[in-house]
């Protein structure tokens, strides 16, 4: 049996091209003491992968070229020389785009099936779950009555948000890319308002949806969505930066006038708290969110979408994709099944 990884080929300068990436081929690792092989079952696509394809300094180290590109993932134990796992028993971890890896037992993490399917553990009961339950509840702070804006807001993580946003009595407003996203939030997720990002008046809309201001701005895109929201936040609004997606490919500063005196004023006038997070910051809450998210869950009160696509081959186009705002849901590639 032979392993198939996907591995950095070239760093990009601006969009990655499915060039950047390469499918290498290899035998199938043995396990050490401690360790375990396991079988992909499912990858997760996010946009943090960008900025470590980048050798620009950042939270975490880049890939390296020639190296297996960084994900979550879940898998199935086939072999096992730990002491806390068996074959057979399901697993989420940190080994990227391959379909068969060796890990440490240690640094693997059960999943529970019963709860919900394996794939959660990658989207609402994973990463990007535990990064919108934490930045927002954390930094945000929402109290109810306050209105609570978020930026891609059908993706994994502001579809949360929002949600969490309506569970704690706030206004949630969600911003997305069309208009099918835009209904989803609304007669599906049960957002008060939702905005098409596109909308030649999005300035007015978000004007409209969020009469009293806005409290809470879970910041995931940057550009001019936060260009449209910055005049209406009130005083002593919280803005979490989760992530900036419009500026990830870029090369170079946008053009036009210097914003940041606007954005200094605005801080200091208003008595902003911005804050810049990263989800691994509140790993102590780790177990109040997967409590929390799993009760709501099965309350009906936390509903999720998920954007399956086939193979380990179509990764990097759907990677692609993904940072064009393409997909619809949580982005995962089924491995194997």
């Amino acid at each position: 049996m032979k392993n198939h990884q996907i591995v950095l080929a070239a760093r990009p300068e601006g969009e990655p091209r499915p060039d950047h990436f390469r499918i290498v081929e290899s035998d199938l690792p043995k396990p050490a003491d401690g360790q375990v092989l396991v079988k992909t079952l499912w990858l997760s696509l996010d946009p943090y992968m960008r900025g470590r394809m980048s050798a620009a300094k950042s939270y975490a180290r880049p890939v390296e070229i020639g190296d297996v590109m960084v994900g979550h993932t879940v898998g199935e134990v086939v072999e096992s020389r730990s002491a806390a796992l068996k074959a057979g028993d399901a697993v989420a971890g940190y080994w990227g785009w391959q379909e068969y890896a060796l890990a440490d037992g240690k640094q693997l993490t059960k999943v529970d099936a019963s709860k919900a399917p394996l794939s959660a553990a990658i989207g609402v009961l994973g990463m990007p779950g535990m990064t919108a339950y934490t930045g927002l509840l954390t930094i945000g702070q929402p109290k109810a009555g306050e209105t609570v804006v978020v930026a891609a807001a059908s993706g994994p993580v502001g579809s949360v948000v929002g949600q969490i946003a309506k569970i704690k009595g706030c206004r949630a407003v969600g911003i997305a890319g069309g208009a099918d996203k835009c209904r989803y939030l609304i007669e599906e997720l049960g957002f008060d308002a939702a905005i098409d990002r596109r909308a030649p008046d999005l300035r007015e809309q978000l004007k409209q949806a969020c009469p009293k201001g806005i409290d809470v701005y879970f910041e995931n895109v940057g550009g001019e969505v936060f260009d449209a929201v910055l005049p209406l936040l009130n005083d002593f609004a919280r803005v979490p930066v989760c992530g900036i997606i419009a500026h990830y490919n870029d090369t170079e500063l946008p053009p036009g006038p210097d914003k940041t005196p606007r954005l200094l004023r605005a801080i200091l006038s208003k008595r902003l708290t911005m804050r810049g997070f990263i989800v691994w910051d509140f790993a102590d809450q780790a177990d109040a969110f997967r409590r929390d998210v799993a009760q709501w869950l099965k309350e009906g009160k936390i509903k999720y979408r998920e954007d399956i696509v086939e193979g380990l081959e179509a990764a990097p186009a759907a990677f692609i994709g993904m940072l064009k705002g393409k997909n619809f849901g949580k982005l995962i590639v089924r491995v194997a099944r």
